[in-house]
C-alpha cells in the first residue's frame, strides 16, 4: 500500500505539473482586418500574444500565394499591453489578394520556447477573408468607339503666368543694358567698344614679352641648346619682319643680314644681330654647345638690339602761349 501511495504521489505531481504549465503557456489570437476586400485591395493579417516575461515566442515568416495573396509590408512587433509579468504582443502584417474567392488562412501559429520546451502554439479558429470583384453586367451595357480628340480653344489665362515672367525679364535686360549704357558713356565709350579686338602690340613689345618668356623657361640650363636658339632666332626675326616689313621667317640668316644692310642701325646693333644668327646657327646645324655665358651673352645682346631698335613715338609738345611771352 506504502509503494501503490508514492506511485500514485508522483503520478498527480506530473499531471499537476502538467497542469500548471498548460495555465501558463502563452495564449495565441489572430484576425484578418477587414475580412472582406475587392479584388486588389490590402488587409492587416494581425497576430496577439499573451505572454510571460521570461517566455520567449517567434512570430512566423509570411509565404505569399502566389498569384492569389501577396505580403505587401511586415511590421515589427509591438508590445500592446505590460502588466507585471504579463505582456501582450502584437504582430501585423500587411497582405494584398489578387484572385476572387473566399480564402482559408488557417490558424494563425507561432514559435514558443520556455527552458526546455519548444513548441508551436495555435490560435483557436480559422482565419476567413473574402474576396470580391466588380460585377459588369455586359447585357446591360453598350460599347462604343474611343472617341476623336477634342481640341479646346486657347484662353489666355492658361499662358499668363508665362507671358508676366518674360516682361520681367525683359525689364531687368533693358536695366542691365542703360546702366551699361550709362557707365560706358562716362568712360567715352560706346556698346561698340566692347567688342572690339586689342590693338596689337607694337613689335618691340611683343619682342620683348618673348625674350622674357623664353628666358623663364631656362632651356639651355637643361641642356636644350637648339630649343633655346630656334626660339631666341625666331623671336628676332618676328621682330624684324614687323618692325622694317622684311620677310624674316622665310630668309637664312646671311639673307637677314644682307638685308638689314639697308637699314640704318647703330653699329653695335648690327653686329650684336650677326652675332646671335651665326652662334644659332652653329647650335640648330653643327650641333654645337655654348657655354653659359655665351647663352646669357646672346639673350642680352638680343634684348639690347630691340631696345636699340624700337620705334621711338614722339610726344607732342604743348603750344606755348604767345600771351605769356
Amino acid at each position: 500500500m506504502k509503494r501503490l501511495f508514492v506511485i500514485a504521489t508522483f503520478v498527480g505531481a506530473v499531471f499537476g505539473a502538467g497542469s500548471l504549465r498548460a495555465q501558463d503557456t502563452p495564449v495565441v489570437t489572430a484576425y484578418v482586418e477587414p475580412d472582406s476586400i475587392l479584388i486588389g485591395d490590402r488587409f492587416d493579417y494581425v497576430i496577439d500574444v499573451e505572454k510571460d516575461l521570461v517566455q520567449v515566442v517567434d512570430f512566423p515568416v509570411f509565404e505569399p500565394r502566389e498569384g492569389e495573396i501577396e505580403l505587401v509590408e511586415s511590421f515589427p512587433v509591438d508590445t500592446l499591453q505590460r502588466d507585471g509579468r504579463k505582456l501582450r504582443l502584437r504582430k501585423r502584417y500587411r497582405l494584398a489578394a489578387f484572385g476572387e474567392g473566399k480564402y482559408n488562412l488557417g490558424v494563425a501559429r507561432v514559435l514558443y520556447a520556455d527552458k526546455n520546451i519548444l513548441d508551436t502554439l495555435s490560435s483557436r479558429d480559422s482565419l476567413y477573408l473574402e474576396v470580391a470583384t466588380f460585377q459588369i453586367d455586359s447585357t446591360s451595357q453598350s460599347i462604343y468607339d474611343l472617341k476623336p480628340q477634342k481640341t479646346l480653344p486657347f484662353q489666355l489665362r492658361e499662358i499668363k503666368d508665362y507671358i508676366t515672367w518674360g516682361l520681367l525679364i525683359l525689364l531687368l535686360l533693358a536695366a542691365g543694358v542703360y546702366a551699361l549704357h550709362r557707365w560706358l558713356a562716362k568712360r567715352g565709350k560706346g556698346f561698340g567698344d566692347l567688342f572690339k579686338p586689342a590693338p596689337p602690340l607694337p613689335p618691340h613689345v611683343a619682342a620683348i614679352q618673348a625674350l622674357e618668356t623664353l628666358h623663364n623657361q631656362k632651356l639651355w640650363q637643361n641642356n636644350r641648346h637648339k630649343q633655346y636658339y630656334s626660339g631666341l632666332t625666331d623671336i628676332l626675326r618676328t621682330y624684324i619682319a614687323a618692325r622694317w616689313g622684311i620677310g624674316a621667317m622665310e630668309m637664312t640668316s646671311d639673307e637677314i643680314i644682307e638685308a638689314m644692310r639697308g637699314e640704318e642701325l647703330p653699329d653695335k646693333a648690327r653686329m650684336d644681330l650677326t652675332s646671335i644668327l651665326r652662334d644659332g646657327d652653329l647650335v640648330k646645324f653643327a650641333k654645337a654647345m655654348p657655354d653659359g655665358e655665351q647663352n646669357e651673352s646672346d639673350y642680352l645682346k638680343a634684348y639690347y638690339f630691340v631696345e636699340e631698335t624700337k620705334i621711338v613715338e614722339e610726344t607732342a609738345q604743348p603750344e606755348s602761349d604767345p600771351m605769356q611771352n
